[in-house]
């Protein structure tokens, strides 16, 4: 957790050294919140120690690896600058995974809480592990995609095997700009599937 300290002086600048001073930081490692003067007239700081986002996510992920019993790396990379990509790997990996990745789905979804927390501006984070989900997702594309055509040689509404949210998100976005059909997620977790329909008004040819 990161630490916090309160400090006044008879100027913001001594303030903030002396805050730096007792946290043993340097100022770039610091997040710094003037937070006015006292009866004294003395000017109070809020210094706080700044913990990477790769450090608080690394640490989370090592905690289950731990738990779990696995014995593995975590690799980052940065697909863009919204964008932190974490991959895992190592041996008996299998179990950050889960069954139908929903472990490694909730890994990544408590990653994203964990390092936009009390953030203005969102970070989008990525847990994989052995390139489950880059694989999952081509899958579930071909899937969307071959669905659809279905849909339009038939005319009539297909339904998918219910999964996780983050895979129906997929199918969603897969098919998102076609303009011969349309999808909606249906029915209550772990149930949840997408059925996947022409739109309204549509030839098909």
């Amino acid at each position: 957790m990161a630490r916090t300290i309160i400090k006044k002086g008879k100027t913001v600048e001594e303030a903030i050294s002396l805050a730096l001073a007792e946290l043993e930081l340097d100022v770039e490692n610091a997040d710094v919140e003037v937070l006015g003067t006292d009866e004294e007239d003395f000017s109070v700081v809020k210094v706080t120690e700044h913990i990477a986002d790769e450090t608080k996510i690394s640490a989370f992920i090592k905690e289950v690896m731990a738990y779990l019993g696995v014995d593995g790396d975590v690799n980052f990379s940065y697909p863009d600058d919204e964008t932190i990509k974490i991959d895992i790997t190592g041996s008996n990996i299998s179990s950050m995974i889960g069954k139908r990745g929903d472990v490694v789905y909730a890994i990544s979804y408590l990653s994203n809480i964990i390092v936009n927390k009390d953030k203005t501006t969102f970070k989008r984070i990525v847990v994989d592990c052995e390139n489950y989900r880059a694989n999952k997702e081509k899958k579930l594309i071909d899937l969307a995609n071959s669905t659809a055509a279905r849909v339009c040689k038939y005319r009539r509404p297909i339904q998918l095997s219910p999964m996780p949210a983050a895979e129906r998100r997929i199918i969603h976005t897969a098919l998102q700009s076609n303009r011969m059909v349309e999808t909606e997620s249906f029915g209550v977790e772990p149930q949840r599937c997408v059925v996947v329909r022409l739109r309204p008004y549509t030839k098909v040819i």
